[in-house]
């Protein structure tokens, strides 16, 4: 019997998020003009990219309370199968129908995916060394996501480049390799993943599928029990809602500016990868903002600083402006992600984690539909700046829903939230590789952070 070491778990950790992150950026510039090319409008587009939402705010608690009740990584492999399942049907999708199937499989796969990776990390560093601090590593990873996202996007642009292949066309060869890399990402979960579950076969499986309603009841128990709690997952209705202003009306205020839809569209393109790299700059900075200002002041500040990025975005005349708004506004995204999810860790322990961040997640899926609803009226009846700068408070307005971690924090180390049972701890793994050296289609919430 062995364990994982804490640098071993990180590294595993880094590998298998970088491989799962890799394939959305393959789809990121091809796959709203791919369903152009088969025929279809844009608001057929939005009636297939609808499935995606439903499904995942109907499955996100109860595979949240699976994954707790049965394990991470089984239900991790569930998700990457049906990952390979949803990009194969995109290859060959031709209508609205078979569109909306795709992305209704992808929800599917969504709602497997948020959150049994990241708990397992958190379990697994815990297990090897109860006082590592593992928001490093989380910061690591969300700077792994955005470099992933944006290796993706250019490797992406390279295969249009090169043209058709054979009967292959320019748009979907970018398809075709994510499906590639989601299979390479599988075989890596499979190679990668260890943990102790409490049982196998089918006995178990049917004792987990009893189990997940009450895992779920439970963590929803544990934010009745915890201010703290409570007010982190909050945060995400603000966040959800203010997402709006910079992954849907961005596009629009850009061609305002521009004067050119067109050319508004070419520049998104390297914008884009560019923010992700942004993005991951600003992950790398998660070591620097745990020691000054903290955690839970941190993510408060960075709250405000996001606001901020959007008024400028809302403000600034010229693309040049509103891109580096645009490009700062990523950088506050993912250094913040790293603090938020740490806090969350930090209020709950190993049998309710997956549930939590389910939670958690979820409560991004109805705000950032009502933000669509809110913005986008806005910008109709005002303007887009207008309805950038709403959106820009309601990011802001967040901020202080991190005074009672703040408050906890300066008055005790931090403690899991009082859970209703006996919590249940991971134990040394047998794993024969334990000494070696340690895609999805995109979706507006989909790169939160887990």
């Amino acid at each position: 019997m062995s364990i994982l070491t804490v640098r071993q778990v990180r590294f595993r950790f880094l590998a298998l998020g970088g491989l799962r992150w890799l394939p959305t950026g393959l789809l990121i510039p091809v796959m709203i003009l791919l369903m152009q090319e088969r025929g279809l409008s844009l608001s057929e587009i939005g009636l297939a990219v609808t499935a995606q939402g439903l499904v995942v705010l109907a499955l996100e608690l109860p595979t949240g309370g699976f994954a707790d009740a049965l394990g991470r990584k089984p239900v991790l492999v569930a998700a990457g199968a049906l990952n390979l399942v949803s990009l194969a049907l995109f290859v060959v999708a031709d209508s609205v129908a078979l569109f909306f199937l795709v992305f209704a499989v992808q929800g599917a796969y969504r709602a497997l995916d948020s959150g049994p990776l990241e708990s397992w990390y958190v379990d697994a560093t815990l297990a090897a060394d109860p006082d590592a601090e593992y928001e490093r590593g989380l910061g690591h990873a969300g700077t792994v996501t955005g470099l992933a996202i944006a290796g993706g996007a250019l490797l992406s642009g390279g295969l249009i480049a090169l043209g058709p292949v054979g009967p292959v066309s320019t748009l979907t060869g970018p398809v075709l390799a994510a499906f590639a890399a989601q299979a390479v990402a599988l075989a890596a979960l499979l190679a990668l993943l260890v943990e102790v579950r409490p049982g196998r076969g089918s006995g178990a499986l049917r004792a987990s599928v009893a189990a997940a309603p009450r895992m779920v009841g439970q963590a929803i128990g544990l934010l009745r029990r915890s201010r703290v709690l409570l007010a982190l997952v909050a945060v995400e209705l603000f966040w959800g809602f203010g997402m709006v202003t910079f992954e849907s009306l961005l596009p629009v205020r850009l061609a305002e500016v521009v004067g050119d839809p067109e050319r508004a569209a070419a520049l998104l393109g390297p914008a884009n990868s560019a923010a992700w790299l942004a993005s991951a700059a600003g992950a790398a900075l998660t070591p620097l903002l745990l020691r000054w200002p903290g955690a839970a002041a941190g993510a408060a500040l960075l709250r405000v600083g996001q606001g901020a990025t959007v008024v400028g975005m809302g403000l600034l005349a010229g693309p040049v402006g509103v891109l580096i708004a645009y490009l700062a506004c990523y950088a506050v995204h993912g250094a913040s992600n790293p603090l938020h999810t740490g806090l969350l860790h930090r209020q709950v322990d190993g049998p309710y984690r997956t549930s939590v961040l389910s939670l958690n997640s979820m409560m991004a899926q109805p705000a950032g539909a009502l933000g669509a609803l809110a913005l986008t009226a806005l910008a109709g009846r005002s303007s887009v700046s207008t309805a950038m700068l709403a959106g820009a408070v309601v990011l802001a307005l967040a901020a202080p829903l991190y005074l009672p971690a703040w408050r906890a924090g300066r008055h005790a180390a931090p403690a899991p939230a009082p859970t209703p049972e006996k919590v249940r701890r991971p134990v040394p793994v047998n794993d024969s590789t334990a000494d070696a050296v340690d895609g999805s289609l995109p979706s507006p919430a989909a790169c939160r952070g887990g």
